[in-house]
């Protein structure tokens, strides 16, 4: 085992759980509304919940940590279990024996010793942040950099439909004080349109929107004529309107249009982030913090970003340990942000699976107080939705 500071408890235990939470009845509703998905993604199978990975780091004075990552195959390319193997067979030694303050060394040594996997690198790197909080009895935050704010600023997801289902969804989220929609399009040129003039109406001249095509376009000459074709309605970001991987006609496209493009389905890794951003592709950076990799490579994307003045979106749709751990991220950097974060789970998904809900309250939520992440795993709840046994690294 490797030497620490003195005083610095080793993690001795890691322990992964597959966890399957459906969405609420109503999403699934707007959802098959939507032919299923309620977005243009070309996936063949209906989406009726979140797949997730729930794991707790152990140190040798008792205290844990918790992490949470969202799959989804069509998006992430990895199930729960392909998550849990990889790290059973290979990234859990590099933290097992280490302390969760070494977060650099545990982070340099996944990375020269597994290639991707950053979605389980991830799940690891989220986790000792809420560790060493715990450990310290301090917020997660302050390993970030600090709190700036108290509260943060959110944006509403509106699913694809018709536009009046829309705009009726949009309404019921204004009156609870979110001014930032995301918008889901990608039907035709002349729908996408249609549906911008109904959020218009309903919502006024300054509602934020923000549109998000799920790569639903064909060509680079295809988003060009859909995005321009929306731009009179003033629209903040267009995010992911091409096939994944389309990297050089994404600058095509953000090169002849005036409004920002984002990356999603295509955006992984650091490296795919300082790519986006060197051919000019992008003119925001979307993540979240299991994306690039974990809170550590999250920070140096926020960083990276910030020094070529792009600003960035955390964006999810996680349970409730995530969603904390965005919370801590966004009020750390709110300044280096530039726009409104979105977090989805608790509208969506039928339960958290903590104890005590986060307050997401007048189009903004509290950052979770206490120390790590905030937040405490509801154990029942862990149980009633785990889809198979934990696998525990380390003593049982």
């Amino acid at each position: 085992m490797k030497k620490n500071r003195k005083g610095d408890p080793r993690i001795i235990r890691i322990e992964l759980t597959p966890v399957f939470v459906p969405f609420h009845g109503y999403v699934r509703e707007a959802m098959r509304a939507a032919g299923g998905l309620g977005m243009a993604i070309p996936a063949e199978e209906d989406w009726l919940g979140g797949d997730f990975v729930v794991c707790r780091l152990t140190a040798e004075d008792g205290s844990t940590g918790l992490g949470e990552v969202f799959v989804w195959l069509p998006e992430t390319g990895v199930s729960p279990g392909q998550v849990i193997l990889v790290i059973k067979e290979a990234l859990g030694k590099y933290l097992l024996g280490e302390s969760p303050f070494n977060i650099e060394r545990i982070r340099h040594r996944m990375e020269i010793n597994v290639a991707r996997n950053e979605v389980a690198k991830g799940l690891l790197d989220m986790a000792c942040y809420d560790l060493m909080g715990r450990i310290a009895g301090r917020p997660a935050c302050d390993f970030m950099g600090g709190r700036t704010v108290e509260r943060v600023p959110l944006a509403a997801l509106v699913p694809l439909g018709e536009p009046a289902r829309m705009a009726e969804l949009a309404r019921f989220f204004y009156t609870d004080g979110i001014r930032t929609f995301r918008l889901k399009l990608g039907g035709d040129i002349a729908a996408d349109v249609e549906i911008l003039k109904e959020m218009r109406r309903a919502l006024g001249g300054e509602a934020r929107l923000r549109v998000d095509y799920n790569q639903a376009c064909r060509s680079a000459a295809h988003a060009v004529r859909a995005i321009k074709a929306i731009e009179p309605f003033g629209i903040e970001f267009v995010e992911q309107p091409l096939p994944l991987y389309n990297y050089l006609e994404m600058a095509e496209v953000q090169k002849r249009v005036d409004t920002p493009l984002m990356a999603h389905e295509d955006c992984f890794s650091l490296q795919d982030i300082v790519t986006l951003i060197e051919l000019k592709a992008v003119g925001v950076v979307g993540l979240n913090p299991e994306r690039p990799g974990g809170i550590t490579a999250a920070l140096r994307a926020l960083d990276y970003a910030a020094r070529r003045g792009l600003g960035a979106v955390l964006h999810n749709q996680p349970l409730g340990i995530n969603s904390a751990a965005v919370l801590h991220l966004a009020a750390a950097r709110h300044h280096q942000l530039g726009y409104a974060t979105e977090l989805f789970g608790h509208v969506m998904l039928e339960d958290d699976l903590i104890t005590a809900p986060i307050d997401y309250s007048g189009g903004a939520a509290a950052v979770p107080a206490g120390p790590g992440w905030g937040v405490e795993l509801d154990e029942a709840a862990l149980q009633k939705y785990a889809t198979g046994p934990a696998t525990v690294l380390g003593p049982a």
